[in-house]
């Protein structure tokens, strides 16, 4: 089976991809990543991250996928050092200086190459091996066809990796200089402002401060605004042209889009029909989604810059206990995420069965007085449920619902 590989921006996010069924994660330290916007983890919350996910028996994917000048390499060869004390399982490398600064000071750490180097074709993947590579993350651009012929041409020892969800980045496998030109900050150093997203307007030279829009429709142009890729009832297809990890992309996402999307790619690869979960993923925020370059050319161009939602998340599961010693009801404690109110019926989204719903009923504050809504954030709550559910559940509730009570 193929292996079911998930961001983590900081430690909640990694919580919730081990809660819903990553076999590994993805994370970032303070160096040398290209999600400087993410919570990224420091030195001793990487220990403790690792301690965490191999505890569980999954692995810990560690990324030093910037481009490396050489000013680098000095505070590289440090810090490689101390992920090969930590035992961090792999590194994502762009840079060929980070491949030989791994293998030289920490033989044991496995290299990853990132997409980042645009690997598009087998002669390629196999050198990278030659020098040490043992994962080839494929550039996005690549169709199911072509990862299929790559495959039947690169080793078997050669693991190849491909994103199957998330936002997409409309360069050559995210290789950008439009941040760097426009602000100054380099998306190739973990610093890209996402100028594509923005709306532009065309000037002639002969009359400058005159600006044209420039326009689909009324709304402006998206040109450089790429949609989001979703893969969940491709696995199979994946899988058969000899995919090893399939990657969501995401480590500057919330808890609950990691938790939400975690748990609709394990349970298709475990077996569940994709029909039924694809509607979980309109249940977090995303732009519309396409399949990218899998199956030909990508017409990923998005016709507006606005995200789509149909679920909110409104509280997480701290504890679960029987109201009494043999009773069918269960006292559920949870912690505030958004407003929800007694009465009010929730879908519960946990690793162990489909979503169901709950009502909620007797609702307490946090000092156990009856109340009739939750309305203060990160405060605590409990209700009653006929249902026992576990730490890091989610509870979530459908946007038409959200209503305003007195």
């Amino acid at each position: 089976m193929m292996e079911l590989l998930a961001p983590a921006g900081g430690f909640e996010q990694l919580q919730y991809a081990l809660h819903f069924g990553a076999d590994a994660v993805y994370l970032g330290g303070e160096r040398f990543g290209l999600r400087v916007r993410a919570n990224n983890f420091s030195d001793e919350q990487l220990a403790q991250a690792i301690e965490l996910v191999h505890g569980q028996g999954r692995r810990v994917h560690v990324t030093l996928n910037a481009l490396m000048h050489e000013q680098d390499l000095a505070p590289l060869r440090s810090y490689v050092r101390l992920l090969g004390e930590l035992g961090v399982d792999a590194v994502i490398v762009s840079d060929l200086a980070a491949i030989s600064i791994v293998q030289e000071l920490a033989p044991d750490i496995e290299v990853h190459l990132s997409t980042q180097a645009s690997c598009t074709n087998a002669l390629a993947a196999r050198r990278y091996h030659d020098l040490g590579v043992s994962r080839i993350v494929l550039a996005r651009e690549l169709s199911l066809a072509e990862i299929a012929e790559i495959r039947a041409q690169t080793p078997e020892g050669l693991e190849l990796e491909v994103f199957v969800h998330g936002a997409m980045c409309m360069a050559y496998s995210g290789r950008c200089l439009i941040s760097a030109y426009l602000t100054g900050r380099d998306a190739n150093r973990g610093h890209c402002t996402q100028p594509c997203r923005w709306h532009y307007a065309l000037e002639e030279e002969k009359r400058p401060g005159e600006f044209f829009p420039v326009e689909e429709d009324g709304r402006g142009t998206y040109l450089m605004n790429s949609k989001d890729l979703m893969m969940l009832d491709h696995l199979d297809e994946l899988e058969a042209a000899g995919v090893d990890s399939v990657k969501i992309e995401g480590r500057v996402k919330g808890a609950y889009y990691i938790a939400t999307v975690v748990n609709a790619y394990r349970k298709v690869l475990d077996g569940a029909d994709p029909r039924d979960l694809l509607p979980e993923l309109d249940a977090v925020s995303h732009r519309p989604y396409h399949t990218g370059f899998f199956f030909g050319p990508a017409e990923q161009a998005c016709d507006e810059s606005t995200y789509v939602q149909t679920h909110d998340w409104v509280a997480v599961v701290d504890s679960c206990e029987p109201t009494r010693p043999g009773s069918r009801l269960w006292r559920i404690e949870v912690t505030q995420r958004n407003r929800f109110f007694e009465g009010d019926e929730l879908g519960v989204l946990t690793p162990r069965c489909p979503v169901f719903s709950v009502v909620v009923r007797e609702l307490r504050d946090d000092e156990g007085l009856l109340c009739t809504s939750a309305n203060r954030t990160l405060a605590r709550y409990s209700f009653t449920s006929p249902a026992p559910l576990a730490p890091h559940d989610i509870l979530r509730r459908r946007r038409a619902d959200i209503h305003v009570k007195g």
